[in-house]
């Protein structure tokens, strides 16, 4: 049977009980399909349904072939190597036994020899050639993801199951992961908000609130097929709004007509003007024709109401997300990040940074750029006080705000509300739920726990509590902020840090985002010496 994933009647929740998606039928065949939505809507469950990590609230999910699931996170045991995540330490071990003349014959016999040179070619594939022997904690997040991915294909499944892959790595890693799923021969299923990896797909699933609909093609021509289907719709709604709009005036001028025909009939019974029976009589005929014009005005008004109903149920109605945020205040000429003469890292015989010296004074929009592994988190660490340096002096001005890949500043145990109370004390509750609305967490949507949110929703709730409060910090420290929104999220986010008065100091391999909030200076980590000026040498 050829491979294949079905989903049947699916429904799926989250595990607090809160209802994703409804009644999915899909097919997926052995082709590359991106999965896009909004955050929040259920891609990365749908795909921990899919690979069985997840039970659906009902409906089934049938498999035929194996299957490969890489996570947007991952936690990765202590001391493991390339190796472990490929599944074959004990195999390399036993080569390597042979190789220096330490095996048995029945050992032998079970080794593959061809073992290293397959593992080389995996990695090379994704640009990335480490040994296996390296420890994953020497490597950086996009260097891991690399690594991830080739063990993926190194075990070749039939269907791949990716879930934003495209997080945490630099121009090189991006380009080499779209050449790869270009090759790739099996199934693929890629969540993804890459516009240049959706290019690379057969076709798009699109997620909503109304389910799932899929479309031939890729990014491009989705994109043009929403734009006629959406013009369509809201053709069809304009039309059935005029419809009611129009038996409402009907309706309206009819009532209006009647009553004054009754005035005119009790104003002539009370003059005596005709025999008490016509009078009665015609009094009853205006009863029943009022009663009939009444129900067939009903009727009419109910039609219509049930067609803009429908209409509008084609579209799903979201409020963007609008980020405007208070001044901060921040003088043009004051400093806000100095580092003079930095070393720092994990081993003291090995720093990650060496020698570095930068300022960022005003409220400058500072990109800090390099390739993996280049120490542009490690940086980000030294500036936010995660970190002691090995040498130099580093100072920060103190209010700032560190928002790094897993937004750590929230607790996960508290609610969105608990978070921004905790963050914001001084905040009255108005306050609280005003900013909370700012940001798209609207009555009950607030009350959700940090620790259930999906990566976008997670980052959208951290900017709710840190810049939602009355004075925002004066130095954002962003670290691949892009990673885990969706499309229209990211536009609004652009919008909104444009209108940031305060410093800005990012990590990003989003070229777009960069240049759509106007960067003003770039630093190259991997250069070996910063002037203090931040001109790059």
């Amino acid at each position: 049977m050829p491979a294949s994933i079905i989903l049947s009647n699916l429904s799926l929740a989250t595990p607090d009980g809160r209802s994703l998606l409804s009644n999915l039928d899909l097919t997926f065949a052995a082709e590359r399909t991106g999965l896009v939505g909004r955050n929040g809507v259920g891609k990365t469950t749908l795909l921990a349904s899919i690979s069985g990590e997840h039970l659906p609230h009902s409906g089934r999910v049938l498999v035929n072939g194996s299957i490969g699931l890489l996570r947007q996170d991952v936690q990765l045991p202590a001391r493991a190597a390339v190796a472990d995540l490929f599944g074959v330490r004990p195999a390399l071990e036993l080569l390597r036994r042979a190789e220096r003349g330490d095996a048995s014959a029945d050992d032998i016999a079970t080794i593959d020899w061809t073992l290293e040179a397959r593992l080389e070619a995996e990695l090379a594939r994704l640009g990335f050639d480490p040994s296996p022997d390296t420890e994953l904690s020497c490597l950086s997040g996009g260097q891991i993801t690399r690594v991830r991915l080739a063990a993926l294909a190194f075990a070749a499944p039939d269907f791949l199951l990716l879930d934003e892959p495209t997080n945490n790595l630099d121009r090189d890693g991006r380009k080499a992961l779209t050449d790869f799923l270009a090759s790739w021969r099996g199934g693929a299923i890629v969540v993804s908000h890459d516009r240049d990896l959706l290019e690379t797909v057969d076709a798009i699933v699109e997620l909503t609130s109304l389910g799932a609909t899929r479309y031939g093609g890729n990014w491009s021509g989705f994109r043009e097929r929403k734009a006629v289907e959406l013009a369509a719709v809201r053709h069809d709604l304009a039309h059935a709004e005029r419809r009611l709009s129009e038996i409402d005036g009907k309706t309206q001028q009819a009532a209006e007509k009647k009553a004054r025909k009754d005035s005119g009939g009790r104003k002539k019974r009370a003059k005596g003007d005709m025999p008490r029976i016509l009078a009665g009589a015609r009094k009853d005929r205006s009863e029943d024709s009022g009663g009939k014009t009444a129900q067939i005005a009903e009727r009419q008004r109910a039609e219509a109401l049930e067609a803009v109903d429908a209409a509008r149920r084609r579209i799903e109605i979201l409020q963007p997300l609008s980020v405007k945020l208070p001044a901060t205040g921040l003088p043009a000429g004051r400093e806000v990040v100095w580092l003079d003469g930095v070393s720092a890292g994990y081993r003291p015989e090995q720093p990650v940074l060496r020698d570095l010296s930068f300022a960022v004074v005003g409220p400058e929009r500072v990109a800090l750029v390099g390739p993996n592994g280049s120490g542009k988190t490690t940086l980000l660490k030294l500036i936010a006080g995660e970190l002691r340096p090995l040498s130099g002096i580093v100072r920060v001005r103190p209010d700032f705000a560190l928002f790094d890949q897993k937004v750590s500043l929230l607790d996960p145990g508290l609610s969105i509300l608990d978070n921004f109370r905790r963050l914001n004390p001084k905040a009255g509750a108005n306050e609280c739920h005003a900013a909370l609305a700012r940001f798209m967490f609207r009555a009950d949507a607030a009350l959700q726990a940090a620790g259930n949110l999906s990566g976008g929703q997670m980052f959208r709730a951290g900017l709710a509590c840190v810049l939602g409060g009355q004075t925002p910090p004066s130095l954002l420290i962003l670290d691949e902020p892009t990673n885990h929104l969706d499309l229209e999220s990211i536009e609004a986010v652009e919008a909104g840090l444009r209108a940031y008065d305060g410093a800005l100091l990012v990590v990003s391999h989003d070229e777009a985002f960069l240049q759509a909030i106007g960067m003003t200076r770039r630093i190259d980590v991997a250069a070996k010496v910063l002037r203090i000026d931040g001109g790059i040498v």
